[in-house]
């Protein structure tokens, strides 16, 4: 049986127990978190610790910041870095299994001009095993684990694929980052999304899905049963968490979301 889970923005609801009512009578179970900057994750605290007590299922949190562990300037680097310190902490805190994050977002691309970002591909590996080595010792200490995202090209020029990802995590040599997965991004990047699943089983920890488009899984043409499949395959025990934009009638699409997974996963 599938585990499913929904990022909490898409959820109606003014608090996360009635978003939690909510999701539990849609058939999902977990809701994913999103951890904003300026430490807002962890002004939330006190609420996650209710919601929790509550019996609120929040095993994981995704980053939701303007730049991260990657960016050309140190200042920002070392901002994102002691970002996802606090989010790998507060997560530990309510008992979550860890945090995801890519290596950037819309900083740069070589598929539009000038092509050629200001830092080489080695200086960028060398930022990115440092930022990783960081966040893969902090999160070991606070018993959780830290998911590297692989963006498509259009979005991330030095994380694209799961080979790339996974590369970079041996290399660190951390049992507590591996890959955060997401089914639009490897829909672009990944010429066999399901042999990447595959192929990198060891290093996959958690799982996001969107459709091709964006919008929920169903309303594109990603190859879901494959996709599933491959999962399965490796033995994933993790959630399929909805990180996506919402097509037709928002609160019909978030109810649909479930079903059609275990459906396509059959």
């Amino acid at each position: 049986m599938l585990k499913t889970a929904v990022q909490e923005q898409l959820l109606p609801g003014d608090t996360l127990q009635a978003k939690w009512d909510f999701a539990q009578q849609a058939g999902y179970d977990a809701i994913e978190l999103r951890g904003k900057g300026d430490l807002h994750f962890a002004s939330r605290l006190d609420e996650l610790k209710r919601a929790r007590k509550d019996g609120v299922v929040m095993p994981t949190v995704c980053v939701d910041m303007l730049h991260f562990f990657g960016a050309f300037d140190a200042d920002l680097r070392r901002d994102a870095i002691a970002q996802m310190k606090s989010q790998l902490t507060v997560i530990a805190e309510i008992g979550g299994l860890g945090a995801q994050t890519p290596a950037s977002y819309g900083m740069f691309s070589r598929r539009l001009p000038p092509f050629e970002p200001p830092r080489t591909e080695a200086e960028d590996r060398e930022v990115l095993l440092a930022g990783l080595t960081e966040l893969g010792q902090h999160a070991r200490k606070e018993g959780v684990t830290l998911f590297l995202e692989p963006l498509n090209r259009y979005e991330d020029h030095m994380v694209n694929r799961l080979d790339q990802a996974a590369d970079l995590i041996r290399q660190t040599g951390l049992d507590s980052l591996r890959i955060g997965i997401d089914s639009y991004h490897m829909n672009i990047e990944e010429s066999d999304p399901a042999a990447a699943i595959l192929a990198h089983a060891d290093l996959i920890g958690h799982a996001q899905v969107s459709d091709s488009n964006r919008f929920q899984p169903g309303a594109g043409h990603l190859d879901w049963p494959a996709w599933l499949s491959a999962l399965h395959a490796i033995g994933y025990d993790g959630h399929l968490a909805a990180e996506c934009r919402l097509t037709g009638d928002p609160i019909e699409a978030v109810r649909s979301i479930p079903a059609f997974l275990q459906r396509s996963g059959a």
